[in-house]
């Protein structure tokens, strides 16, 4: 007898299997029985037969509810109309709980009570899939930085300073100091890149922003990668190709997740392509164009930052991911290198993803310790809680860059998944912290 798990089932054809999960639903009448067991890795079809089992373990099946936590034995057969391409026909069945009452039922339930009941809403089948997806995201994101030299080496999430201010800091004490949780772990990832050369953090980050749009949370996952001797092109290379290694990861190991989220995969493929490139000043012509014709509506005008409206319809022309480049500096952070045949652009690079919005924010770093030295001056932060970061310019600087790409944005854009909160087990957003 083997143990096994429900994903792993179609390997095993003819052979004797143990499986240990809880019941997802049943159904059947007389002396036949069909248990939907889940183990996380899938849901299978087990078979139980009153005449195989016996009227004991079928009585016992009879009266499982579901979430009950159960372990079923018998033999495999493959059947692709069965969940996951194979079920198990019950020899033997062993009952740890009878579960209560299960809350999630299959009435209509408004988000706020899923929400509440977060612990329990991940076994539903959506909320397993978004997060074996997101798993695959993951992993995706360090197999390929690691296959690329990379080392990953995390940053610290208690902070001495605000990078770009105060405004959005989460501020706590810190024994007989005030600390902050960190925004990005890109400042000191900066430093170990100068140790290690190829580098990336990964690791929970904060803002305190009062934002309630579908797009944001309090507490997020961010991945940053750091490398020296990268210039602006070297930076985009790196994303766009994490980006479609990650894509073609999930094609081919996600396929059951994707039909249980009814995503279709045509459309990430769509998007596995070479990501166009345009400069800043391009789409806000574009941008510009379309509100002139009707297109859509917002209040973009050249040299703002963009909006939700308008990475949407970025997002919506190219039918792919599009990098945007060359940034006005004024609306870009203090560290970022501006480009020199053009002082006034920040060579910065946002990934756009259709439907998502900004997934990633990368630029070239200052590598000059006194235009660097200015700049925070300039910006009003304080130069003492910035001294350290200044010593990496003075202690053999080299041209340098990065960027951070958010997982949870990453998850919902893949998925389709229109609310980041799902897409982390559990959000923090303006009005919850439970459970």
């Amino acid at each position: 007898m083997l143990d096994v798990r429900i994903s792993d089932l179609t390997q095993h054809d003819g052979a004797e299997v143990r499986l240990r999960g809880w019941l997802y639903n049943s159904r059947g009448k007389g002396k036949l029985l069909f248990l939907l067991l889940r183990d996380g890795s899938g849901i299978c079809q087990c078979v139980v037969l009153r005449n195989e089992v016996g009227d004991e373990i079928f009585e016992e099946a009879k009266a499982l509810t579901q979430e009950s936590s159960v372990e079923v034995v018998g033999s495999v057969k493959l059947d692709e109309r069965a969940p996951g391409g194979a079920e198990v026909k019950v020899s033997s069945m062993r009952v740890h709980q009878v579960a209560e009452a299960y809350p999630i039922t299959k009435k209509e339930h408004g988000p706020g009570f899923l929400m509440d009941h977060r612990h329990l809403w991940l076994r539903s089948k959506r909320q397993m899939a978004i997060l074996r997806i997101r798993h695959r995201v993951i992993q995706s994101f360090r197999n390929y930085l690691d296959q690329e030299g990379f080392f990953c080496v995390d940053s610290p999430v208690f902070t001495p300073n605000a990078c770009e201010g105060t405004s959005t800091l989460f501020e706590t004490n810190y024994f007989d100091t005030t600390a902050y949780l960190t925004q990005s772990g890109q400042l000191y990832a900066e430093a170990s890149a100068m140790a290690l050369g190829k580098v990336y953090c990964f690791g929970p980050t904060f803002r305190a922003e009062k934002s309630k749009t579908r797009r944001h949370l309090t507490e997020f996952w961010m991945l940053e990668p750091e490398f020296v001797y990268a210039g602006l092109t070297e930076v985009c290379d790196l994303a766009e190709g994490m980006i479609r290694y990650t894509l073609d990861n999930v094609l081919k190991h996600n396929q059951q997740d994707l039909i249980d989220l009814e995503r279709d995969s045509a459309v990430l493929e769509g998007w596995n392509r070479e990501f166009p490139r345009l400069r800043y000043d391009d789409a806000a012509k574009m941008l510009m164009e379309w509100k002139a014709e009707g297109k859509y509506e917002s209040e973009f005008e050249p040299g703002d930052d963009l909006g939700a409206p308008d990475e949407t319809m970025l997002g919506e022309h190219y039918g792919c991911p599009v990098m945007v480049t060359h940034w006005p500096a004024e609306v870009k952070a203090f560290y970022m290198k501006r480009a020199e045949d053009d002082p006034t652009k920040a060579l910065g690079v946002d990934i756009i993803a259709p439907t998502a919005g900004e997934i990633v924010g990368g630029a070239v770093r200052e590598d000059d310790h006194d235009v660097l030295k200015q700049r925070v001056l300039d910006h009003g932060l304080p130069l003492e809680a910035f001294q350290w970061y200044l010593d990496l310019r003075k202690f053999g600087s080299v041209p340098h860059g990065g960027f951070g790409i958010g997982l949870e944005r990453t998850v919902s854009w893949i998925t389709g998944v229109e609310h980041v909160r799902e897409c982390i087990p559990f959000p923090r957003t303006l009005q919850r912290i439970y459970p």
